[in-house]
């Protein structure tokens, strides 16, 4: 009669003991409590951030008397579209909102365009003077741009540039900000891809084209939309330089609004909810890349 040996019995290795413990840790009462505490501070954020969005949305449904009514009252008490269809219907607000987009779009890739142009050359290329340079473009980073507003005003004045969609585009176009934060993305990208562009007979435009605009598509996302929004959204600088009505900004189309048409607040925020509508879509657009960016830069 043959004697089977039973298997022997492999004793559980440290991982195999340690790792059930860490998950009965994560199930505690303490870690839950932290958990939910977390959780509900991060939902209170973020009603806070979007409480004066979702009344800016809310109150274009509103009539005229009904965004201003005391005691507060968040909701409507009748759903109206009519001032979303008449802002809509405003010749003037259309075309402010076209322009301001077409204005937008250039002064992004523009931008795009000189600051990578010059972060490729600050991270990459050897030239007199770049150690002196260098420091100077960073030292711009830290003067507010209200202290050259007038300094500002006075040279676009004597290059007869007022009045002109070139005075919204060209002096904001290089940042130093934009051009620091590229250059250190080319930074880390290795030399050996340069140097292997070189061999094959690539120029410096040609290494400049082939291999990093093709890995830039990380910084461009922030750098274009940090563009765009500050387009956008600028309002001092085109009410200074911009008295035609035909190339009013958006935003300065909105603050006259506001001055003439005062007692319609309804219009008037529905106007402003619309004018906020193409920030939000790119950014929902772009989240994703954008987060991707802040891990990078943290990590970096």
């Amino acid at each position: 009669m043959a004697i089977t040996q039973a298997a022997p019995v492999l004793a559980p290795t440290t991982t195999e003991t340690a790792l059930p413990a860490r998950r009965r840790k994560k199930l505690t009462p303490s870690r839950l409590a932290l958990l939910a505490l977390k959780t509900l501070a991060g939902a209170v954020i973020v009603l806070l951030a979007l409480f004066p969005l979702a009344w800016m949305v809310i109150s274009g449904f509103k009539l005229r008397t009904e965004v201003i009514r005391t005691p507060f009252q968040f909701f409507p008490d009748v759903w109206e579209v009519q001032n979303y269809v008449q802002i809509l219907s405003d010749p003037s607000f259309v075309r402010t909102l076209a322009l301001t987009g077409f204005g937008a779009v250039i002064f992004t890739t523009g931008s795009i365009v000189i600051n990578s142009m010059a972060a490729y050359a600050f991270a990459r290329l050897e030239f007199v003077g770049k150690r002196i340079v260098w420091p100077l473009v960073l030292m711009t980073m830290f003067i507010p741009g209200m202290t050259i507003l007038l300094t500002s005003f006075i040279v676009v004045t004597k290059l007869y540039m007022l009045d002109t969609l070139a005075v919204l585009i060209l002096p904001g176009m290089a940042t130093a900000a934009h051009v620091f934060f590229v250059r250190q993305f080319y930074l880390n990208i290795p030399s050996s891809l340069e140097e292997a562009a070189r061999v094959d007979g690539c120029g410096r435009w040609g290494v400049y084209f082939r291999i990093f605009i093709p890995l830039s598509k990380a910084p461009f996302v922030v750098v274009g939309i940090g563009s765009f929004m500050a387009y956008w959204n600028s309002f001092v600088w085109p009410v200074l330089t911009i008295t035609n009505p035909d190339l009013f900004q958006v935003q300065q189309y909105l603050a006259n609004f506001r001055g003439e048409r005062s007692s319609e607040l309804g219009l008037l925020m529905a106007g402003s909810a619309l004018a906020a509508a193409p920030i939000i879509v790119l950014f929902l657009i772009f989240q994703r890349q954008i987060i991707a960016n802040i891990k990078m830069a943290g990590l970096k």
